[in-house]
């Protein structure tokens, strides 16, 4: 798991190294990196429909990981905005994330994501107190949300492959309120 959700950055790096990211290079990366967290962040969220539909009990020990590398994903995918992009100019890097909206909500998925991150350790959980954790992450719901949101304002002509995640991602968040309709079906026989 750890090194197929690294060969991404691999591959970005190695194609870097070779001159090989196009014709505008930093914005290439940009893409890459910003759809390796959109679909790490999709993997995570359908590691618990997977147990529940599936029966795959094995895919629940992945989504700590999974959710980790999307957020490591989005952190290098706005880091490298704001230092190869913006090269750290705070001025530029406000303006952008108040006057583009895409920047804007893709910015907020990542604040969202961050005390996620933060959280996402076994200590987290006992000094928070599970129901505490549990609310508090269920904020990658928005934050998903949000990134395909930013995802779809970000491509300019051919919206298929964002309006592709923002389907899976529709799915999976219908599977979970199936999952948790039917939860609490169950504990009220």
């Amino acid at each position: 798991m750890f090194t197929g959700a690294l060969a991404p950055l691999a591959a970005i790096l190695l194609l870097a190294a070779r001159g090989a990211l196009g014709a505008n290079p930093i914005a290439e990366a940009l893409n890459r990196l910003g759809l390796t967290a959109f679909a790490l962040l999709l993997a995570s969220l359908a590691c618990t429909p997977a147990r529940e539909i599936l029966g795959w009990t094995w895919a629940v020990g992945l989504r700590r990981m999974l959710g980790l590398f999307a957020f490591f994903y989005a952190a290098l995918h706005f880091a490298t905005y704001a230092v190869l992009d913006q090269n750290l100019r705070g001025a530029a890097i406000f303006k952008d994330v108040t006057q583009r909206p895409f920047i804007y909500v893709g910015a907020a998925a990542l604040v969202l994501l961050t005390p996620l991150a933060l959280t996402s350790t076994a200590a987290s959980v006992r000094r928070l107190g599970f129901p505490a954790w549990k609310r508090l992450h269920r904020l990658v719901y928005p934050a998903a949300a949000l990134a395909a949101i930013h995802f779809w304002w970000r491509v300019k002509k051919d919206v298929t492959e964002p309006a592709i995640f923002a389907a899976i991602l529709a799915v999976l968040l219908l599977a979970r309120v199936a999952i948790a309709w039917r939860s609490r079906r169950n504990r009220r026989r």
